[in-house]
């Protein structure tokens, strides 16, 4: 592990205390891990496309496709 230094806002730091206890963890810093963790997974997998598809979404984007559906495509894909 490496130390780092997160500026938060007090109100956000008081409600991670809140719920971390109600979600089983030991302390607020543990539960922002997880949070930030999830968030990070999610997006490394959302990066992870197969090369090419970039183009093709961006493409798709570009004629007007609405998001919902290049998103439901994708979604569609990883299921299958």
């Amino acid at each position: 592990m490496t130390t780092i230094s997160l500026r938060m806002p007090e109100d956000v730091v008081d409600e991670l205390k809140q719920v971390a206890p109600l979600l089983g963890f030991s302390g607020y810093q543990p539960l922002i891990r997880t949070y930030i963790g999830h968030g990070l997974r999610q997006d490394l997998e959302r990066l992870s496309l197969q090369p090419g598809i970039e183009r093709i979404i961006e493409s798709l984007r570009r004629h007007g496709v609405a998001e919902e559906v290049i998103n439901s495509a994708i979604a569609e894909l990883r299921s299958a």
